[in-house]
């Protein structure tokens, strides 16, 4: 964020001016980075089961004995409900009580937890997890929300550095930590323990966020008795229509009708945004406020996000079936070759949180490139080099990819935020991340597919090289192939997040000149 930037952002935040909190943020709250502990913690649990249940799907699969449509909701359904319920979660956070809705998203994320381990059927847990998705929903908008509300300067760019590590730590580390835990306890049974986990961790983390978190309101306009039901309703209904074609797409086939659901999901989109036109008005609360509408740094970043996650968000997965399937690799060392990209990211996140300030947009712009440049390196090495030597380079190009990451994330979301008013932190928290979500999903889907096309053209599945024992050269050299081909699809909506970046910085330094002639 450049000098202008900071003046144009920091009416609310100069030290004695009380924000819309009615607090004056030149006091520091002295629980602020305590309290920043425990939402990364709960944020950190809540991501990683996006991705730590993928490696535990062959052991669910044995143990419960789940068929594929089973398997697809098992992992979907989180996605699914996750994405549903940010936007609302984010909203009803500002409306009422961030903590509130915090430790309620916090106590049921637990509950669901218990209750996945412990489930006796593959039905059963599908549904869990849909419930689980829900609770994780409710969280995650109020971790946003409650940095712009306990954070003000350059204090905010090393909190939004420091979530930033979270999302790539949660995104990277998921193939590894649940390696550990099928290693510890067993491949059979071992599924159960990557839900149970998240049991004693929740029920230390609940009394310290009771104790911490900030207990005043959010801040914003008091609400009248009731929401703007029809908004949450539409919004709702546009976001399972837009997202549920992706998250039920594994790359393999199967029926094209699931895609016409994108056509009415656009159409609720519409509507959507039409409905809360004419409630605000009417003078009435919607669901997204027109305030965040209107901030356009705020449209901008959204959409460099959405490209962004879109493109790297794929690649654990389709890394992981190449090192597993591909190079009969175990889980757990498939986790250690993704390992670098945490570690990576989470360094170099320290860094672009204490550079965004000073150099804004351009931080990532410069984290894009890199990140084009490592998947580039790993779109060569895959179809290479196969085996331990082909593994160790791609670990490599993994650690370059994820020194970009850490440039990308955390500093986009403080630009992103930075012009959001608080009074609508916690729905522009949600917004923010529903268009992650469904980057995400979109991204995933569309790697995948290449993958398991690719494998099909040789004649191959996804499961063809199996998880131990030698793999023929010829089947790990189809799937270095197969992952080379899904890398540049991630390469391309990088490349997308790059150009998007690039406008918005040259919008940026427009403003910039313009202000300084006119004085």
């Amino acid at each position: 964020m450049t000098d202008v930037e900071q003046r144009r952002d920091g009416a609310a935040d100069e030290p004695g001016r009380p924000d819309d909190t009615g607090r004056d943020p030149g006091g520091a709250d002295p629980a602020r980075w305590r309290a920043l502990g425990v939402c990364l913690a709960v944020g950190f649990m809540t991501l990683l089961d996006v991705s730590i249940v993928n490696v535990a799907l062959p052991s669910i699969e044995s143990s419960l004995g789940a068929g594929p449509a089973q398997v697809q909701w098992i992992v979907a359904g989180y996605a699914l409900a996750f994405g549903l319920v940010l936007v609302p979660a984010g909203r009803f956070g500002d409306l009422l009580s961030r903590r509130a809705v915090f430790l309620a998203g916090l106590a049921g994320f637990v509950l669901t937890s218990a209750a996945a381990g412990l489930v006796q059927s593959a039905t059963a847990l599908a549904v869990v997890r849909l419930l689980q998705g829900v609770t994780a929903g409710l969280v995650n908008p109020q971790v946003l929300a409650l940095i712009q509300q306990l954070f003000t300067g350059a204090e905010r760019g090393r909190a939004f550095a420091a979530f930033g590590t979270t999302v790539g730590l949660s995104t990277a580390v998921g193939p590894l930590l649940g390696g550990v835990i099928l290693a510890v306890f067993g491949e059979e049974e071992g599924w159960r323990g990557v839900f149970l986990v998240n049991v004693p961790l929740g029920l230390v983390l609940l009394p310290l966020a009771w104790r911490w978190l900030p207990r005043q309101g959010s801040g914003g306009r008091r609400a009248r008795p009731g929401f703007d039901v029809v908004g949450l309703v539409l919004l709702a209904a546009a976001v399972l229509l837009v997202m549920l074609p992706f998250v039920l797409t594994t790359g393999e086939g199967g029926s094209a009708a699931r895609w016409w659901l994108l056509a009415p999901g656009a159409l609720l989109l519409g509507l959507f945004a039409l409905w809360e036109r004419r409630e605000d008005r009417r003078g009435h609360q919607p669901v997204v406020a027109a305030d965040l509408v209107r901030t356009a740094s705020f449209t901008r970043g959204a959409m460099i996000g959405v490209s962004y996650f879109a493109g790297f968000t794929g690649i654990f997965l389709v890394v992981t079936l190449y090192l597993q399937s591909g190079l009969g690799f175990t889980p757990l060392q498939a986790g250690l070759v993704q390992t670098p990209f945490a570690l990576a990211s989470a360094v170099l996140a320290q860094v672009g949180g204490r550079q965004v300030a000073e150099r804004g947009r351009r931080v990532v712009v410069v984290g894009l490139v890199v990140v084009a440049v490592g998947l580039s390196a790993a779109d060569v090495v895959a179809a290479a080099v196969q085996g331990t030597a082909g593994a160790i380079a791609l670990a490599a190009c993994l650690a370059v990819t994820g020194a970009g990451s850490g440039l990308v994330i955390s500093p986009n979301q403080t630009l992103t935020l930075a012009e959001v008013p608080r009074n609508v932190a916690g729905t522009a928290g949600g917004v923010l991340q529903t268009g992650q979500r469904i980057g995400s999903a979109m991204g995933v889907a569309a790697v995948t597919a290449v993958f398991f096309s690719a494998l099909a053209g040789e004649g191959l599945s996804g499961a063809a090289g199996g998880r131990s024992g030698q793999v023929p050269a010829e089947v790990q050299a189809a799937f270095g192939e197969a992952l080379s081909t899904g890398l540049r699809v991630s390469i391309g909506l990088v490349v997308a997040a790059l150009v998007f970046a690039l406008l918005d910085l040259r919008r940026r330094e427009g403003t910039v000149r313009t202000r300084s002639h006119g004085g």
